[in-house]
């Protein structure tokens, strides 16, 4: 005969967590900062003396400039080759300022960047780097990646950050759904993300059936263009909440990870809706 106790269900593998990650939670819990995360930033590089004055505890930056043709990345000086990669890292900084940053200046002095050099950063920081997420907040349009062997190459390597456990958020396009983007249409083994604008910073929406899973607050707040609502300024807020349970739990995997976030969205119901 069994006793209640001994027919009990078993406790659920995110039951402890999720008791301790309420949406409430995550907006005053002192410990989910980010602390001890690491965090890459794929872009046109950041201003460390920029980043410093908004943000004195700002962890110390490790980072390199990429070119397709050379195996080592060019040292990393503290300086932009434009405010766009600047921008990203003051909203991971605004929404986790105990994360390390780490910058893959993917453009250089040449103001642009072409697939090569994202597909070598990308690599390098695989074998390199010890990030536990990859915020790209940039795309290469479907029109510019016909080959089929660039496209898969990519794949591969979004797919290699999933099982070394490494979360990667990409962008959509500026026009989703009118135009496609990569790397945020690979969808499962990385987290898509659209732009909104919701109430505060740490809201974000999920699309249920949609390609580009997840919506994030669309403005930041620093240089130029910033206030104009765009998925390069979505991306690193939803980055940033990621960061911010990791720090509560380091160990998640990318699923259980974007579990949490739709979870997340599924509680707090209308406040998920953009506005």
């Amino acid at each position: 005969m069994h006793t209640q106790d001994d027919t009990a269900l078993p406790t659920s593998v995110f039951q402890d967590l999720i008791a301790g990650i309420h949406p409430d939670r995550i907006l005053t819990q002192p410990t989910a900062n980010g602390e001890a995360i690491r965090v890459a930033v794929v872009d046109s590089g950041v201003d460390t003396e920029v980043l410093q004055q908004k943000h004195p505890q700002m962890k110390v930056v490790a980072g390199g400039i990429f070119r397709p043709n050379e195996p080592q990345p060019f040292p990393f000086l503290g300086k932009q080759s434009s405010p766009h990669g600047t921008t990203v890292a003051d909203i991971l900084l605004r929404i986790a300022p105990a994360i390390s940053l780490y910058s893959a200046d993917v453009f250089g002095n040449t103001g642009t960047t072409d697939i090569d050099t994202l597909l070598h950063a990308l690599e390098y920081i695989l074998e390199k780097w010890p990030c536990q997420i990859i915020n790209l907040s940039l795309g290469v349009s479907e029109a510019r990646l016909i080959q089929p062997a660039k496209r898969q190459q990519f794949a591969r390597l979004i797919e290699r950050a999933y099982y070394q456990g490494i979360s990667v958020f990409a962008a959509a396009h500026n026009e989703h759904p009118l135009v496609k983007s990569y790397p945020a249409v690979f969808g499962t083994a990385l987290i898509s993300v659209d732009k909104g604008l919701f109430p505060t910073p740490l809201q974000f929406g999920y699309n249920v059936g949609d390609t580009i899973e997840f919506r994030a607050h669309g403005r930041g707040y620093l240089g130029p263009f910033s206030r104009e609502p765009t998925t390069s300024w979505a991306t690193p807020h939803l980055a940033g909440i990621a960061a911010r349970i990791l720090s509560m739990k380091p160990d998640l995997k990318p699923f259980e990870l974007k579990t949490i976030l739709y979870w997340l969205c599924q509680h707090w119901n209308n406040r998920c809706t953009q506005e």
